[in-house]
C-alpha cells in the first residue's frame, strides 16, 4: 500500500471573471494524499474555451 500519493481531479465550477462575467468551467485540481487523506492543494488550474490552460487566480468563486 502507499503511503503517499498525487492525484488529479476535474470538476465543474462557477467562476466570475471581470472581462467575461459569471462562467461556468471545469476546473483541475493536483492534490497530494496521505494515506488516503488530501494534505495540500499542489496545483489548481482551468482550461478556456480556445483550450488554452490558465490559472485559477484570475477569476472568483461564486458561491
Amino acid at each position: 500500500m502507499r503511503l503517499s500519493r498525487i492525484k488529479r481531479e476535474t470538476k465543474y465550477e462557477k467562476r466570475y471573471s471581470v472581462k467575461m462575467g459569471e462562467l461556468t468551467t471545469q476546473v483541475t485540481y493536483i492534490r497530494k494524499y496521505i494515506m488516503g487523506l488530501p494534505v495540500r492543494t499542489l496545483h489548481k488550474y482551468r482550461e478556456t474555451y480556445d483550450g488554452k490552460v490558465k490559472d485559477c487566480k484570475e477569476c472568483n468563486v461564486l458561491a
